[in-house]
């Protein structure tokens, strides 16, 4: 076994590996950007090296940089978690030509895989049943229009190299292809390097499930059962869980063989994921199921694998890569339970999942989970820690599990009710209500289930009664003073002939409301705004707060924070600003008189020009941001009095279209 290991990588996948090789005795050595030079990973680890400035592409996507990191600070062998430099058999061969263990496949067996057309030309050889569609060398556009009909559409349009939804398209029309082609191409070469696609048929009903395989350097090669990840949104997995509810034992063993008889064919060592689309119109079918593509990587949801098996995959990668046979015999593996993950991310549902940025001034996670579950928090950040527009803007993974399905699910939506993050906005209450659907419980599951009910499960919470004068109440500062241990705390607000009452000021949706809290006796206050009163008493229990009074019974948890007031009440989070009476306004524009930069990017695409009429919901521009391309549409109806240029960086905030004053709608 190695006695020194350095990890390329970041985030919950970096601390992941540093808790295993600590388990084990195995020193480890963290890499760090500007962006991480305080991150939970650089603590954890033995040491730490710094690699270069925040962009992913000056820093851990430096293999020289890693490689000589790995070097000076003594590690034999370098574990590349996922994303980044997983999947890179050139990072590979200068990794073994650096006389270091790389932990995962070789080479030959990334580049076998590493490419969709390839490896599915390869799987067919292997007899793996593959997808029907166009896998070939020519990428003209006649050629790929002219396939994309013969295969009948709906078709989807895949880049070749990579994955996670990028580069990633649905086609309905023949009409849409040439600019469906065009959009997935640039993203594919952003995001690979690569703007080479394929075309298959596009399954109508489909499930998303994939089978864990591990395979040594002695000829063994087994799997781990599958994890079925049809929770998805724009081709990103959203939850995922092991086993795949449906399963029968033909579909699972001809499932299974297939995935073995994938790795065997390149002679796969290590961690790797075999994934396949099924066809559900009629059910789970062992002859109905078809090979997507093989990811020769651990994968972001191998603990609903570690959860329903028992094992510790981070484990077996170490073992594999010092030699060792697999720790296990395929009778050995046994299936006990069932898991989920849910991936939780600092994006807006309601602004269609965007992905945001902010400091994580408040952060807490469940305790334990419901019933006899039991839970497990992956997170590479902690409180205080910022989300940057550098890298992916997963905040954390929330595991469950349970003795059966509908128990571990009970307890994923508890556990996701109990989150509690102020500083950014976030997908946790999206989360719970996906845990909650009716369908998702019955387990009548398929990839288009989040995009058939999308406007009910991204609709925002409504806020309960009290909750304003829950917020105005934890602004005031007063519920501090008399929680103090300063024995005239209790007796705050007090005055000989009435009660002294404190102005609040509360920002939400941009506007501003004026309050004024006043304490009329222990847990009694009056608060008071546009010439009306409202009498109410307010409760500690634990760290949280009761609020009754006239058709108020509210429980919530409050956090203050330097951004103001933020209520967690249901699972859902409600934030009001509490704005500086002293701080001037600055002067904004005209509602609607401008369009800003939701987040920082750069914009790839100017669709319009100046002295363009456009109309409410007209494509715009294109922003790339996080490795995604999101097209901005017009807010209303209006002439372009000016616009952003093509190719320029733009921060979040920035002005990207004016419109003309009488524009305006």
């Amino acid at each position: 076994m190695f006695s020194r290991i350095l990890i390329a990588n970041r985030g919950e996948i970096a601390v992941r590996i540093i808790r295993t090789a600590r388990r084990l005795g195995i020193g480890t050595v963290a890499v760090y950007s500007d962006a991480d030079a305080d991150a939970l990973h650089v603590e954890l680890a033995d040491e730490a090296v710094h690699i270069g400035p925040s962009p992913a592409a000056e820093s851990y996507l430096k293999a020289s940089r890693i490689i000589k990191a790995a070097k000076a600070a003594g590690a034999e062998a370098i574990h590349p978690g996922y994303g980044f430099l997983s999947e890179n058999p050139d990072f590979v061969e200068a990794v073994e030509r650096a006389g270091l263990v790389f932990i995962g496949p070789s080479a030959a067996s990334i580049r076998a895989m590493g490419l969709k057309d390839a490896a599915k030309r390869l799987m067919e050889k292997a007899g793996v049943p593959v997808v029907p569609g166009y896998h070939g060398e020519a990428q003209d556009l006649v050629v790929l229009a002219t396939k994309a009909r013969e295969i009948g559409y709906p078709v989807l349009i895949k880049a070749r190299a990579g994955g996670g939804g990028k580069g990633m398209r649905r086609v309905d029309h023949p009409d849409d292809f040439a600019e469906a082609l065009a959009s997935a191409r640039r993203e594919a070469k952003s995001a690979f390097g690569d703007d080479k696609v394929l075309v298959e048929k596009y399954i109508a009903r489909p499930r998303h499930i994939e089978v864990q395989v591990f395979g040594d350097a002695h000829g063994n090669a087994v799997h781990l059962f599958e994890r079925d990840c049809s929770l998805q949104r724009r081709h990103q997995k959203v939850i995922e869980e092991a086993p795949a509810p449906g399963m029968t034992d033909a579909m699972r063993a001809a499932m299974t063989q297939a995935a073995v008889k994938a790795a065997k064919a390149i002679a796969y060592r290590g961690a790797g994921t075999v994934e396949f689309i099924a066809d559900v119109s009629d059910g789970l079918k062992p002859d109905a199921f078809w090979f997507m593509e093989m990811n020769t990587r651990l994968q972001v949801e191998h603990p609903v694998t570690e959860m329903v098996t028992g094992l510790d995959l981070v484990e077996w990668q170490l073992r594999v890569a010092a030699g060792e046979p697999l720790p296990l015999k395929q009778a050995d593996i046994a299936l006990s339970g069932h898991a989920f993950e849910a991936r939780l991310y600092a994006e807006d549902p309601a602004r269609g999942f965007l992905p945001a940025i902010g400091t994580l001034s408040h952060l807490r996670f469940a305790e334990k989970a419901a019933g006899d579950a039991t839970l497990r928090v992956d997170a590479g950040v902690r409180e205080g820690d910022a989300i940057a527009p550098f890298y992916d803007p997963m905040i954390a993974k929330i595991i469950v599990h349970g003795k059966s399905r509908s128990t571990a699910l009970a307890a994923l939506g508890a556990a996701l009710r109990e989150t509690e993050i102020a500083g950014s906005v976030t997908n946790a209450a999206f989360l719970a209500k996906l845990s909650e659907h009716e369908g998702f419980a019955a387990g009548d599951v398929d990839t288009g289930l989040i995009e058939r009910d999308i406007d009910a499960l991204t609709a925002p919470a409504e806020m309960p009664r009290g909750t304003r004068e829950l917020a105005a109440l934890v602004a005031s500062g007063l519920l501090d003073r008399a929680a103090s241990d300063d024995p005239w705390g209790a007796i705050a607000g007090y005055s000989h002939f009435e009660a002294l009452a404190y102005p609040v000021r509360l920002g939400r949706d941009e506007a501003v409301e004026r309050l004024a809290v006043a304490i009329d006796g222990p847990e009694r206050f009056t608060l008071s705004a546009d010439e009306q009163s409202l009498a109410v008493r307010l409760r500690r229990e634990g760290r949280g707060l009761l609020l009754t009074g006239p058709g108020i019974f509210l429980r919530a948890t409050a956090a203050r924070t330097a951004e103001g007031v933020t209520l967690f009440a249901d699972g859902a989070a409600f934030h009001f600003a509490v704005p500086d009476p002293l701080e001037r306004a600055e002067t904004e524009a005209l509602p609607g008189e401008r369009l800003t930069a939701p987040m920082p990017g750069s914009v790839k695409q100017v669709r319009v020009s100046v002295g363009d009429a456009v109309k409410k919901g007209q494509p715009l521009l294109v922003l790339e941001a996080m490795k995604m391309e999101h097209a901005i549409a017009a807010p209303h109806d209006g002439t372009v009095e000016e616009i952003v240029a093509e190719g320029e960086q733009v921060r979040e905030g920035m002005t990207l279209v004016r419109f003309a004053q009488d524009g305006n709608s």
